[in-house]
């Protein structure tokens, strides 16, 4: 009878051959080794598994815990509102507005070229273009990349529909600029942008960080501190796919302050106004305190442009242009001053007792010197001038036998008195500091000695000297006020949200000329002359009295000139201040390549002018415009 193992398959006595007989003790042995083997290699990976546990839960417990927390919670961002702009009125020049942009977590991204083809689809993103610029940001380290600002309210709903198969991709709110007048005093007030690399390693703007917006130029930049405002966030719990699931906790962001500008908004609008199609600058400034009244350049820019993101074509085409629409030439345009310097020279002349009032000088038009001949602007000249009648009419060879007398070193003493070769301490974009010559800044210069010619061509505003519209508006200011050259104002006050006075300008002397009464009162007299019955009659006013100098400031040699051509006309100013008796306003014009000062520069600053002054008999009821 057969015996049977009563453990079945479990056994190895039974287990064997073919013929199904018991197992040799060679065939057993082997049996157990494998077993055996198989056991140990069992309890080496069971080993593993809890070494790896012990590996992850108490020597990297706490990075993975945040490594868990991150990927559950995420922070977002939420930029502030920057302050307002706003003119010395209250009107709102710069205000914001609310973007919607669509943005991408990268770490949610598992494929980057499968999102780039349906956000393509969607938004008509170009698919390679997004594609590159998704992976350059993870090769650069970025954790989110803005791709697109402004969206429609169409945009956002195609994107909150497909949501669940763009993994990363989020709507966020930006602020934005809002520029109210349509482009006024844009070189004053500036313009955002995004930050660059360079700027956030420089260590200038702690707290800033890649997508951020700043000031580029003028007010926006000037004043950043103050219009910046500080960041807020969210703290929100997310999926595995980066898809909000709620908020945790939030932090509101705390908005900017607001900026008041010294700015007259009839007096900027009608500067702007006198510019269109020319291009120059207008400054006007009140003598009693160097608040900025108006600061006007043309050719100007669009602010909106900059603000929606100019393509490479745009912002190309925009810096190179020939006009240089960007330069704020009330502050950067540098020009000889033609005969408004001869304020200057008058004043110099007379407190270096070269001449007194009533000194006369002939003028035939022609005054020869070695081998040239200066020339008055006048053929047959002007006859006998005394300081004021010089003044009046404009003669230059009054001025060149003044320079002669003064020599150079006194002209650029008296120079630097009047803030010119120097930058005014406006509290703005980088100011040009003009030029002063002299006889230790042609030798560096030029490695040659200075010319008793040099001289007489710089007496009558020619030659080496450069000055800004904002330098001449100030020895317009100077001399209206009685010799007091105070620091250039722009703004008026900053105020927090809540009405909270953070900074209040004050007026604050920068020099005085140390000009006797009997001096400054001698010029003032002659530039009411000028206006009265001079060379500046274009810029007379019937409801008030007006003092001012014409200049015309030659671009190339007379030759040139006579020949003509695009470029060869002489640039056109007109200095001067209002009421003549107690000077409210002073304003200095420039026009580029614009002709006769007289002719073309002063009845701009004559409108300029009456908006300030408005004629009582013009107006109607209910008030003007």
């Amino acid at each position: 009878m057969e015996r049977r193992n009563p453990l079945g398959f479990l056994g190895f006595q039974y287990l064997g051959g073919a013929s199904g007989g018991l197992m040799t003790p060679e065939e057993q042995d082997r049996i157990r080794r494998i077993f055996s083997g198989v056991a140990l290699l069992v309890l080496c990976l069971f080993g593993l598994l809890i070494l790896r546990l012990w590996f992850l839960q108490l020597v990297q417990g706490e990075e993975m815990r945040q490594r868990s927390e991150t990927n559950r919670i995420r922070l977002q961002d939420l930029p502030p509102w920057r302050g307002m702009i706003l003119a010395r009125s209250g009107q709102v020049l710069v205000a914001n507005r609310p973007s919607y942009e669509v943005a991408v977590v990268l770490e949610d991204v598992p494929d980057i070229p499968l999102l780039a083809r349906r956000m393509g689809g969607l938004l008509r993103f170009d698919i390679k273009q997004l594609t590159a610029q998704l992976e350059s940001a993870r090769a650069a380290g970025l954790t989110s990349v803005r791709l697109r600002g402004d969206l429609s309210w169409e945009e956002m709903a195609l994107v909150e529909t497909f949501q669940p198969e763009l993994p990363g991709v989020f709507i966020q709110v930006q602020p934005k600029r809002e520029y109210r007048q349509k482009g006024l005093a844009a070189h004053a007030l500036g313009y955002l942008g995004e930050i660059s690399e360079t700027q956030i390693k420089s260590g200038r703007f702690p707290g800033y960080k890649m997508g951020d917006y700043l000031g580029k130029c003028g007010v926006e930049i000037a004043w950043e501190n103050y219009l910046r405002g500080k960041r807020g966030y969210r703290r929100i719990e997310v999926d595995a796919y980066g898809r909000e699931l709620g908020q945790l906790d939030q932090l509101f962001p705390t908005p900017g302050a607001n900026v008041y500008l010294t700015l007259d908004m009839k007096l900027q609008q009608e500067a702007e106004a006198c510019l269109a199609g020319k291009t120059g600058a207008i400054v006007a400034l009140d003598p009693r305190n160097g608040k900025v009244l108006a600061m006007a350049s043309s050719p100007s820019y669009s602010q909106e442009a900059f603000e929606r993101g100019l393509t490479p074509q745009e912002w190309h085409k925009l810096s190179t242009h020939k006009d240089h629409p960007l330069e704020n030439r009330a502050l950067k345009g540098q020009y000889p001053p033609g005969s408004t310097f001869k304020i200057v020279m008058a004043v110099a002349g007379l407190e270096e007792k070269v001449i007194t009032p009533g000194t006369m000088v002939y003028c035939n038009g022609a005054l020869p010197f070695g081998n040239h001949v200066f020339h008055c602007w006048r053929k047959g000249g002007h006859g006998g001038m005394n300081l004021h009648s010089a003044l009046v009419q404009s003669c230059d060879i009054y001025f060149y036998t003044l320079g002669r007398r003064l020599g150079i070193e006194r002209i650029a003493k008296w120079s630097r008195r009047f803030g010119l070769g120097q930058a005014s301490g406006l509290h703005l974009d980088k100011e040009m500091p003009g030029l002063v010559a002299s006889t230790a800044w042609k030798l560096s210069r030029f490695k040659a000695p200075w010319q008793e010619g040099d001289t007489l061509s710089v007496a009558i505003g020619q030659g080496y000297n450069l000055t800004t519209p904002l330098q001449m508006a100030q020895v317009a200011a100077a001399v209206a006020n009685g010799g007091v050259l105070y620091e250039p104002q722009l703004v008026e006050k900053i105020a927090s949200p809540a009405g909270e006075i953070m900074f209040q300008a004050q007026s604050l002397v920068r020099s005085r000329l140390e000009a006797k009464p009997a001096t400054v009162a001698a010029v003032q007299k002659a530039l009411w002359g000028v206006v009265a019955n001079g060379t500046g009659k274009a810029a007379k006013l019937p409801q008030v009295e007006v003092a001012g100098k014409t200049g015309t400031s030659q671009v190339v040699s007379l030759e040139k000139e006579k020949k003509g051509g695009k470029g060869t006309q002489n640039h056109a100013w007109f200095v001067a201040y209002a009421p003549a008796s107690n000077p409210q306003v002073a304003v200095a014009v420039i026009v580029e390549h614009g002709g006769g000062g007289g002719a073309v520069a002063a009845p701009l600053a004559r409108r300029v002018l009456e908006a300030a002054f408005p004629d009582p008999r013009l107006a109607h009821s209910g008030g003007g415009g």
